[in-house]
């Protein structure tokens, strides 16, 4: 199981400092959490953000989307030097063209799924993905407690996957910290996303170890 670092708690601090502390730490993936105040109601950045990450990095910039019908937007994001697009089910009525998008500029796409929303809905789209991430918060703030009910839908996806032989990765992302993320990995869970935790410890690279062991 990876970590994938979530800098939402830290983006507006300096940036450059912890993305040197996050290059020592040894990541591979980073993640980038792109609200747009309509889907959500809180603002953090926009593509010329993304942009800027990826020219001072060599992360694998997981981006996940969540704004308002992405389609209207996607070509931005596309352009942005994003490695995953990941946007939400619930923010579009035209999945399918989004992926196709994505999958047009040979990116790898991702679908969301807030707490709430059933499993079935992402159902149908399953053999398009790379990735599928599994909100145990409700998207929009960092710092929230992790919800332990949606454990089931990692366990599901992980089933569905090795049933049908599908290659999509699976993500978790809230509330995780070193009190649960043994339960998400035991669920099937390839990559975890990590944000006020992480950034609450003294030593990041010896965090991010043991949250991989």
């Amino acid at each position: 199981m990876k970590v994938a670092p979530s800098i939402l708690s830290v983006f507006n601090q300096n940036l450059d400092e912890i993305l040197f502390q996050l290059a020592k730490a040894d990541i591979k993936y980073l993640h980038l959490d792109v609200m747009d105040n309509k889907f959500v109601p809180n603002y953090t950045f926009d593509e010329t953000f993304v942009y800027q990450i990826k020219q001072k990095t060599s992360f694998i910039l997981d981006t996940h989307l969540m704004i308002e019908e992405p389609f209207n937007q996607i070509d931005r994001y596309i352009k942005s030097g994003s490695d995953y697009l990941c946007f939400h089910i619930e923010a579009t009525k035209n999945p399918q063209m989004i992926i196709d998008k994505i999958k047009e500029a040979s990116l790898k796409v991702g679908i969301a799924i807030k707490p709430k929303t059933p499993l079935d809905v992402i159902l149908p789209y399953l053999p398009f993905l790379d990735l599928v991430l599994v909100m145990s918060v409700e998207p929009g703030f960092g710092g929230q407690k992790f919800m332990a009910e949606v454990l089931y839908k990692t366990e599901e996806l992980a089933k569905i996957r090795k049933k049908y032989a599908y290659q999509y990765l699976i993500e978790m992302d809230g509330g995780i910290n070193n009190e649960n993320f043994q339960l998400i990995k035991k669920a099937g869970c390839d990559i975890i996303v990590v944000g006020s935790y992480l950034f609450q410890q003294d030593n990041l690279y010896t965090t991010i170890k043991e949250l991989e062991e």
